[in-house]
Parts: C-alpha cells; sequence; structure tokens
C-alpha cells in the first residue's frame, strides 16, 4: 500500500519575544537607497587620525544629468565640500549628449579641476593632460600630498564600461588620487589566463571621446535614416557630426581646464503671492485690534446719546 506524504505550509509564528526584540532597520535601508554595509567601509577613519576628514568621490546618474561630488561624513550628516554637474557642460561647448561615457568623463574632470583650485592645488598637480586611455595614477608633490578620495558608486552595478568609471577616469586624469584598478575601465579584455588580461587604451580613448557614438551615428545613417533624423536630431541642429565628435570633445576639456570654476545663476528674485488666509497676530497686535475696536464702539455709543438728546431738546 502506498503511502503519500501531504506537505502542507505552516505560517511561521513569531512570538511576542521577537517583536519586542525586533530593531527597525535604518530608514534608507528601508527605502533601498543605501548600503550600509559599503558605506560603513567607506567612511571609517583611523582613530589616530582624530577629526581628519575621509573624502568620498560620489557619482550619481539621473535620466538627465549626471552628478559628481566630493563628501566627507561627520556625525550630524554627510557635507559636500565640492560638486560638478553634466548640466554645467554647455558653458564649455558641450551642448548635446550629457549622460554619455564622454560626458561622465567631462564631468569627474570638471569636478577634479575644481576641487583642486578650491584647495589651491590645481599648479602643482596639473593630472593627465592628454586623454590617452592609458591608467593613470597621480604622483605625489614636493610639497603637499594629492588630494585623495574614495569612490562611492552607491547601489549601481559595477559592471566593465561602465559611465561610473568614466567619470572616475575623469577625475584621475584630473589630478585626485583615487584607488582603483583598470579592470573596469572601457577596454578592458580578458584573456585565456590572468596575466592575459589586459585594458586596450585604444577602446578606451575611443570611448572618452565619444567615438562609440560616432560609430552608431553612422550605422543609423546608413541603416535607418529616418531613426536618425529623431535620435540624434540636436547634434544635426548644431551641425554635429561623427567626425567631428573629437575635436569637440578636446576643445570642452581645455576649456574645463582654463576655468573650472562654478558660475552662480542669476535668479529672478520670488513673485508676491496674495495671501488668502488670515495672518496670525501677536498678543500685543491683538491687544491693540480689540483696543481700536473699543474706541470705536464707545465714541459711536457716545454720538447715540448725543442724537437723543437734541431730539429731546426739540
Amino acid at each position: 500500500m502506498s503511502k503519500f506524504v501531504l506537505e502542507v505550509f505552516i505560517k511561521a509564528q513569531k512570538p511576542r519575544a521577537y517583536f519586542k526584540r525586533f530593531q527597525v532597520k535604518f530608514k534608507r535601508r528601508r527605502e533601498g537607497k543605501t548600503d550600509y554595509r559599503a558605506r560603513i567601509r567607506l567612511i571609517n577613519q583611523d582613530k589616530n587620525k582624530y577629526n581628519t576628514p575621509k573624502y568620498r568621490f560620489v557619482v550619481r546618474f539621473t535620466n538627465k544629468d549626471i552628478i559628481a561630488q566630493i563628501i566627507s561624513a561627520t556625525i550630524t550628516g554627510d557635507l559636500v565640500m565640492c560638486a560638478a554637474y553634466a548640466h554645467e557642460l554647455p558653458r564649455y561647448g558641450l551642448e548635446v549628449g550629457l549622460t554619455n561615457y564622454a560626458a561622465a568623463y567631462c564631468t569627474g574632470l570638471l569636478l577634479a579641476r575644481r576641487v583642486l583650485k578650491k584647495l589651491e592645488m590645481d599648479a602643482e598637480y596639473e593630472g593627465n593632460v592628454e586623454a590617452t586611455g592609458e591608467d593613470y595614477s597621480v604622483e605625489p608633490g614636493e610639497s603637499r600630498r594629492p588630494f585623495r578620495a574614495l569612490l562611492d558608486v552607491g547601489l549601481l552595478r559595477t559592471t566593465t564600461g561602465n559611465r561610473i568609471f568614466g567619470a572616475l577616469k575623469g577625475a584621475l586624469d584630473g589630478g585626485l588620487d583615487i584607488p582603483h584598478s583598470d579592470k573596469r575601465f572601457a577596454g578592458f579584455q580578458k584573456g585565456e589566463g590572468k596575466k592575459d588580461a589586459a585594458l586596450d587604451p585604444e577602446i578606451h580613448r575611443k570611448y572618452i571621446f565619444g567615438g562609440h557614438v560616432g560609430t552608431y551615428m553612422r550605422t543609423l545613417m546608413e541603416d535607418e535614416p529616418e531613426k536618425f533624423q529623431t535620435h540624434f536630431s540636436e547634434y544635426a541642429k548644431r551641425n554635429i557630426d561623427a567626425d567631428g565628435l573629437e575635436a569637440l570633445y578636446k576643445k570642452v576639456h581645455a576649456a574645463i581646464r582654463a576655468d573650472p570654476t562654478a558660475k552662480k545663476t542669476e535668479k529672478a528674485p520670488p513673485k508676491a503671492h496674495k495671501r488668502y488666509n488670515l495672518k496670525k497676530l501677536t498678543y500685543d497686535e491683538r491687544k491693540n485690534k480689540l483696543i481700536e475696536r473699543l474706541n470705536a464702539l464707545n465714541s459711536a455709543a457716545g454720538a447715540d446719546d448725543d442724537d437723543d438728546e437734541d431730539e429731546d431738546d426739540e
């Protein structure tokens, strides 16, 4: 006689002790915004360094912008020392394609030159002036050591050729000291063994100067001209073709190095809006208002008495 085993899903019963001991996780962990395992390792500072800040090179991507910041952690919260944005690049000559690998490189370069200028270290640490695609690490100078920061990728998946490593390369060429390896740069190729794996500088250089965008432009122009007109319409308006991308990015890099300082935009003064709710009065204002009303009532009552006396006399 065959025996049938009946598998029943039993709901896990959590006793009262479980809920009494339950510790709520941090808010940004509950929201899925912060990897605290990585954050602890990024902000922990040696005790013998006392109150020395530990800087992070933070890069985040939105749909239309790239945000690069130098941040240090304090007990009261993170402090942003310096920041650069991809929406600043039109000031340097790059008006389209503000979120690709080449734009990430420009944003990282802009932040590096800006923070070094702020610390008056830009003359001593010029970085890698000519972008060749090869790995570059800044060497210590004679007077001051290079500015050191740790790459903070957040929740991003660190795949080979990711745009965040374009920003890293820009910051390295700009003169910042960031611990890294070349395994995630665009152009790193695996071989049969670990020794055969290496970075191809030509491929990396191609990405830095927007060569991958130019290749796609040529492909679309040949295969799908209609899609090219819509996909690269902003490029066409500015007469930017695939062959002119490298020269464009070279001009942008030179302009960033010439003047990396941030420019404050003039904002229109806020408009005076009409208030429909009653303004809250202070105690003294309420007291004065009450006195005015009483005086008005008393004067009105006195005027009525005078009228009555005049009628009686008549």
